[in-house]
């Protein structure tokens, strides 16, 4: 209850919106105290706007939308459905009378920004894996009942690579529209209508008279072909409407090999920049594959497996080898973006053997100086260092990295276990998992941690800080902790790690081969030694690269793929992973998809989309529960 006093003396009591006279017969017209804000909102949130009004007798309300009255909105405020058109831009404004008069409020506007794009492997430079602007799903309502498989985007071969979106691309002649971005072995790049699934464009990256590589003898990694296996990364800001960037494996007619990377306008799936740009390398070495004085980068031998990296305008390009098939060593390659010239090339074992970069799927992350992350497989390292702690020869086989954001492109800080050498032998490699940077973390003194993560075979969890890696130490792991794959539930991981953690609200998960999904809280700067969390199912090889979707903090779900007969899509109450509130082997007719190993599901604008072997699943709310 307000109460306002006007000229003639007489208190007026302000009761739901309305003013009634305390004394007299004077009638007062209606006046509006405080009109309606404008707001902006997310696609699929609501919004409110609200009146404050005054005047004699009951007062009516009658909100408009762009000038036209909203049947049934007849209150104080106006509660929108769920927003649906990207960048609405309508005005409301709401009509007060009473019998004395009208009288009509000032325009608020409400903005509806479009839903977050997903333009690289696992959401972010940091691969925190975590989209917390998605407003459609919830806990609610992703259930068997009304969350389940809702289309299918067909392609032409397997999908490896982790899906990708963008909001509102304007496909010429077809007007705007969201759009989810597939690419498969096949050596095609398809762009679909992430609402309707209708395809938009299509594109081949085949040369003239080539065709996508063999499986190059290793038939336990990608077969029966090679083409677009890496998650390709997107920049809105290159050429007139965005430029997608991919490397692409394919065999020529006189059975040579290639990889090239290419950048397609977004719009048309056009070749732009005077692209493809020939993937060709030397590094001065006496390893693996040297002619003498530099090693040579040979396509025949090499894999891209790593997800690229965009940071300061360069698009990076890491390699393995296919089944260890030697001779090969651990190269990470550079191109400027808006040029595709090569800007960098690094070997990280170039006087030795191995190292291959694959982190199964994972990619090199980058911090916001541009420094770039990532951690090699099994392969020499030089234990003989240097002055400043580094290997005498250049080789950092199995290590997590740090490398320099300016060219040359140079090893600035690095850690590697005390047993890395045995770890190499017995192929229990570090590179195995993907590399996670932490968004600055404060302890309970007010430091500011900048820490990484890295894990891989052994199921060793390392942590380390950013701005001192800890390097090598044939005694001890000089760094922030190991967490280790000792005793679970005493400690550490239950198996292997062949995937990239994901992190949400200071808590980092792993999905570990055989193993439960884990989750590690994170407190006064330190990540928990013991699990805080526990899935109730596990999974078999390769685990799960885990994704987060989540409203801010509100209606977090994590993720996970499982690899198996047919695959099975999980999602779990990310601050209760007992809670399992969908599993799509509950309705094995209706959301069956087929089964891909190192799958890491992508989450935008209330769909998950899952590779699969023959193209991408798409999972929503069902038609006729919306």
């Amino acid at each position: 209850m307000v109460h306002r006093r006007f000229a003639d003396s007489c208190l007026i009591l302000l009761i739901a919106g309305s003013f009634l006279s305390c004394g007299g017969s004077s009638s007062m017209p209606p006046s509006v105290v405080q009109q309606p804000s404008s707001q902006t909102v997310t696609i699929g949130q609501v919004a409110t706007f609200a009146v404050t009004a005054a005047g004699t007798g009951p007062l009516t309300y009658q909100w408009q939308i762009n000038a036209q009255p909203i049947p049934g909105a007849i209150g104080v405020s106006y509660t929108t459905p769920a927003t649906r058109i990207t960048d609405d831009s309508s005005q409301f404004q709401v009509m007060v009378s009473n019998s004395s008069g009208q009288v009509t409020s000032t325009s608020a506007v409400l903005w509806v920004h479009p839903p977050p794009d997903v333009t690289t492997f696992h959401n972010d430079g940091l691969r925190t894996g975590q989209n917390l602007s998605e407003t459609y799903l919830t806990l609610q309502n992703v259930n068997p009942a009304t969350f389940g498989k809702v289309g299918f985007l067909p392609g032409d071969g397997k999908v490896d690579a982790q899906p990708l979106y963008l909001a509102d691309v304007p496909i010429q002649g077809q007007g705007m529209h969201n759009v989810v971005y597939m690419v498969t072995e096949h050596d095609s790049v398809y762009a679909f209508d992430a609402d309707s699934g209708a395809l938009l464009w299509q594109s081949t990256v085949l040369g003239a008279g080539e065709t996508s590589s063999d499986d190059r003898q290793c038939t336990d990694a990608v077969t029966p072909e090679i083409g677009i296996t890496s998650t390709p990364v997107i920049d809105r800001g290159r050429g007139a409407n965005g430029a997608i960037y991919l490397v692409a494996a394919t065999e020529d007619s006189s059975g040579y090999f290639h990889h090239r990377l290419h950048a397609l306008d977004v719009a048309s799936g056009a070749e732009l920049f005077g692209g493809p740009t020939e993937i060709q390398a030397q590094y001065p070495g006496l390893g693996d594959g040297t002619n003498g004085a530099n090693v040579v980068f040979d396509p025949a031998q090499y894999f891209e497996r790593a997800a690229l990296l965009l940071a300061k305008g360069v698009i990076y390009t890491s390699w393995a080898s296919h089944c260890d098939i030697e001779p090969y060593t651990g190269w990470v390659i550079g191109y400027d973006e808006s040029t595709l010239q090569q800007t960098r090339v690094l070997n990280l074992t170039p006087n030795g053997d191995h190292g291959g970069i694959w982190m199964s799927g994972g990619g090199p992350a980058v911090d916001d100086a541009g420094n770039v992350y990532l951690s090699d497989g099994n392969g020499l390292f030089d234990s003989t260092l240097d002055a400043n702690g580094f290997p005498s020869k250049g080789d950092f086989g199995n290590a997590f990295v740090k490398i320099s954001p300016t060219a040359p492109a140079t090893v600035t800080d690095f850690f590697t276990p005390h047993d890395t050498t045995v770890q190499s032998a017995g192929d229990y490699d570090l590179g195995s998992g993907g590399a996670m940077l932490l968004p600055d973390i404060v302890d309970n003194a007010g430091k500011i941690w900048h820490l990484g993560l890295a894990s891989g075979k052994t199921g060793y969890v390392y942590v380390v800080d950013r701005d001192n890696m800890g390097k090598f130490d044939p005694l001890l792991d000089n760094i922030v902790d190991v967490i280790p794959a000792c005793c679970p539930p005493f400690g550490g991981l239950y198996g292997p790690i062949f995937s990239t953690p994901t992190y949400f609200n200071s808590t980092v998960y792993f999905g570990a081969v055989g193993s439960p999904i884990e989750a590690f809280a994170i407190s006064d700067g330190r990540l928990s030694l013991l699990y805080t969390m526990l899935s109730s199912n596990t999974f078999p090889y390769p685990g799960a690269t885990l994704s987060i979707s989540a409203n801010g903090s509100a209606n977090a779900l994590l993720w996970a793929v499982e690899n198996g007969a047919t695959g099975i899509l999980h999602a779990y109450d990310a601050t209760n992973l007992t809670n399992e509130v969908y599993n799509s082997g509950a309705n094995p007719t209706r959301d069956q998809f087929g089964s891909n190993k190192f799958i890491a599901p992508t989450i935008a604008n209330g769909k998950v989309y899952v590779g699969t072997p023959t193209g991408v699943a798409v999972f929503g709310i069902l038609p006729a529960t919306q």
